[in-house]
């Protein structure tokens, strides 16, 4: 199979939905599931549009509760689209001929290079005519607003009129996700259908949000008859009828323009997705632009690995980051959605994902990176709000974040194992503030963007260092700082078994981190001309003397410790031990251990048992200098061994229910030089193509691990880190990979190319007029012109 394709040989409707979702084409303005357009959303398949940010809120009545969901909303679908053969034949139906057994072969394929999706199909029907189909579909990276799909529909045998339907359907929902259906879920209201010409246009308001979103669709066909328009309450259907030759295809084109009334630069947003619509070229005019659009992309995604399938998947995942995320959304003031734009998981929610997203963004689109961080810095006051609602100063970031920035996770999920709807807690995991904070280190680090540091990211690091400074309450027998009642990344673990109240305390991962945030909240006031340092602390009034507190609780926080190990957090170690065998034995999979033992009437609370890295994430985000710097610190003397009993005590104690735990744990045993790296590795680079976490892929792709997998081959594998105004590189591929490229951007250079293997590392800085480099390696440094090349032995 090419590195650049996709492909499926046969239909099988079980795996309709995960194919759905890998075949998404967008352009991070919105985005499109690979969905049949002849299908609608019954169970096997599930048409689906999202927009970047188009959020909306209901309200249910759950368990005896009544509660509120923001949700990302699916929009009316524009691809729908069937035919028959005369006035009585029956309609096109892939499952039907499926069924029937008048399904001859099948073939679909994502054209990851070109971002196409083909559909090639030949059936037969009762009176014995055969028919290939072939349908084309893109969602433009030129012109974020389009979309187009091409169906040639070829008579085998037979001669004869075609009648061809294209709908634009307003009566969508948000039914995409089975755990939700119990929730409202009918978001969008119809406002007008109309026709113009050849294009209909459906306006529609959400309910609650009342952001207009307009869906214009152009339909033409050079071997049209006729055509009539069929309306209904809330879709209509353009009905051609058409002449077929045996021999000969017949052409239907479907241009799909959006707008909403978030856009900038329009009137109203039904007259610019009309105007749109109507002024598109043809398919192939779109397609070529198209084509241009993704060529200028790969060019500043070049990574390559000599193993074709890990290379193919590679692409993969870049291609759909850079479908959610794009130079479209720099405008869009939008986040990332954990599962991006790709299905109605977690509700189109932003989470902590971005901190394995921004690293891959920061070296070759440092201004997507940029507006992601920007979407973090106009939602501090809403952050600042939180804190001080807790009582607290600086600013509090929400666990899960939508459209202002207020808290959006839920506080009841639903166990499908046992049928109960359970409280949720995850809110209390503060670290996302750490993580946005680390965020803004990095994107400085790589990129020297000292404007962005000045104007917005020192003020989001600084009152993220307040809050966690705040939040820490000091401890006079211990005369340590402690940070109570949260939760780390681990997720499984939500509270004590002989407590009622939720949270833990002093989680090592949050503690640790809190103190390399304060250090770098320190510096990076140093780091601002004195006008904006003067300027920064007279508009947050930040006092010498709560600096003075941030160095204390640097120095002073506390980390746990039991067998020579570090807990995860205080009272780890007197948990109970999992019997794994057994659990492994009786359920098979048990990455949703908490899932298995609440079905039970039993508790993850009271084992050592993980969800996903949690002490361990410390090790990816920091490297062995660094955390080895905090810890001491810290006052903990790390040793030459801390790190490693650690790294052993919890890697059999955590279930890997997350698709971020693969990339973590092959990123850790790469830097110890543990073969089992290439074995987490091939796992997290197939855990969406082979729907192996838990079956939901099918509910949108993991975008965070998807963007991990690339950063892990950039930053680990290759070695590649940012330290202070030095690049770093310190190669450690795997054996199974004997040579590796890639090209990078770095602070205002737009090409810098690495090539290793085992044997040596190139450096070459392409011709430029920006300023030589400082790269480094194994002790060794060198100053590198541009045009200049530096070569060493591994």
């Amino acid at each position: 199979m090419s590195r650049w394709l996709l492909s499926y040989d046969s239909y099988d409707p079980a795996a309709e939905g995960v194919k759905e979702a890998l075949c998404t084409l967008g352009n991070g303005y919105f985005a499109t599931r690979g969905a049949a357009p002849e299908s609608v959303a019954d169970g096997v398949h599930y048409p689906g549009t999202y927009v970047a940010g188009v959020y909306n809120r209901l309200t249910s009545q759950v368990a005896g509760r009544t509660v509120d969901n923001e949700d990302l909303v699916n929009t009316p679908d524009w691809t729908a689209l069937t035919f028959r053969i005369g006035p009585e034949g029956p309609w096109f139906d892939l499952d039907a001929a499926h069924r029937a057994g008048h399904l001859l072969s099948y073939r679909q394929e994502l054209d990851m290079r070109r971002g196409v999706l083909t559909r090639i199909v030949r059936l037969t029907d009762p009176a014995g005519r055969c028919t290939q189909i072939t349908q084309r579909r893109l969602v433009s990276m030129d012109q974020p607003h389009l979309a187009a799909m091409e169906t040639a529909v070829l008579p085998e045998n037979w001669s004869g009129p075609l009648q061809v339907r294209c709908r634009l359907d307003g009566r969508v929902r948000n039914t995409g996700v089975a755990r939700y259906r119990g929730f409202s879920n009918r978001h969008l209201e119809v406002d007008e259908i109309c026709e113009h010409g050849d294009v209909l246009c459906l306006r529609t308001t959400t309910v609650t949000s009342r952001i207009g979103v307009a869906t214009a669709v152009r339909v033409r066909s050079a071997a049209e008859t006729g055509r009539r328009l069929l309306r209904e309450p809330q879709a209509a259907t353009w009905e051609l009828s058409l002449d077929a030759v045996q021999g000969t295809p017949v052409t239907v084109e479907k241009v799909a323009a959006i707008a909403t009334s978030r856009d900038h630069a329009i009137e109203e947003c039904a007259i610019a997705a009309r105007r749109w619509a109507e002024r598109a070229g043809s398919f192939d005019e779109l397609l070529e632009r198209h084509v241009l659009a993704w060529d200028r992309l790969w060019r500043r995604c070049q990574i390559r690995v000599d193993h074709d399938d890990t290379q193919r998947i590679l692409n993969l995942h870049m291609f759909h980051l850079l479908q959610t995320v794009s130079e479209h959304s720099v405008d869009l003031d939008v986040g990332v959605p954990a599962r991006g734009l790709h299905g109605e998981a977690y509700r189109g929610h932003v989470f902590w994902d971005e901190l394995f997203i921004l690293p891959f963004l920061a070296m070759r689109f440092p201004e997507i990176a940029r507006a992601l961080l920007m979407y973090r810095w106009r939602r501090l006051p809403e952050a600042r709000w939180a804190a001080r609602r807790a009582g607290l100063r600086g600013a509090c970031y929400p666990w899960q974040s939508g459209s202002d920035g207020t808290e959006q996770t839920q506080r009841l999920h639903l166990n499908p194992r046992s049928g109960r709807w359970l409280p949720d807690h995850t809110h209390l995991q503060r670290h996302v503030g750490l993580a946005i904070a680390y965020n803004v280190w990095r994107f400085h680090e790589a990129t020297g963007d000292t404007e962005f540091l000045a104007e917005y990211g020192a003020e989001m690091l600084l009152e993220i260092a307040r809050y966690f400074a705040d939040l820490a309450v000091y401890n006079r027998v211990e005369d340590r700082y402690e940070i109570r009642g949260v939760m780390g990344p681990d997720e499984y673990h939500d509270a004590y078994p002989d407590r009622d109240e939720p949270g833990l305390d002093n989680n090592a991962y949050t503690n640790v981190m809190t103190a390399w945030v304060l250090r770098r909240a320190l510096e990076v006031l140093a780091l601002l001309p004195p006008e904006r340092e003067a300027e920064l602390r007279e508009d947050l009034m930040l006092t010498r003397g709560e600096l003075e507190h941030f160095e204390e609780v640097a120095r002073k926080l506390k980390v746990p410790f039991h067998d020579g190990v570090i807990s995860q957090f205080e009272g780890y170690g007197e948990l109970e031990e999992l019997d794994w065998e057994g659990y492994r034995a009786r359920y098979g999979d048990i990455r949703r251990l908490d899932r298995i033992l609440e079905a039970e009437g039993d508790t993850v609370n009271r084992y050592k048992a993980s969800k996903q890295p949690d002490v361990l994430m410390l090790c990816y985000l920091l490297s062995p200098g660094e955390l080895g710097s905090v810890l001491t610190g810290l006052g903990v003397d790390p040793g030459p061994d801390l790190i490693p009993r650690t790294i052993r005590y919890y890697l059999p104690r955590t279930c890997d229910g997350s698709s971020l735990s693969a990339v973590v744990h092959a990123w850790i045993l790469a830097r110890t030089g543990d073969a089992d790296s290439w074995r987490f590795f091939q796992e997290a680079l197939h855990s969406d193509i082979a729907d192996i976490q838990g079956g939901t892929t099918a509910e949108g792709i993991h975008l965070g691990a998807m963007a991990g997998t690339v950063d892990l081959v950039q930053r680990c594998y290759a070695g590649i880190s940012t330290c202070g105004d030095t690049l770093c590189i310190d190669p450690r591929p795997p054996k199974e990979i004997t040579a590796l490229r890639l090209g990078l951007r770095y602070r205002g250079h737009w090409g810098i190319d690495l090539a290793c293997d085992h044997e040596r590392l190139r450096v070459r800085v392409r011709p430029s007029a920006a300023s030589p480099i400082r790269v480094a390696h194994a002790g060794r440094s060198a100053v590198i012109d541009p045009g200049g090349c530096w070569e060493v032995p591994l």
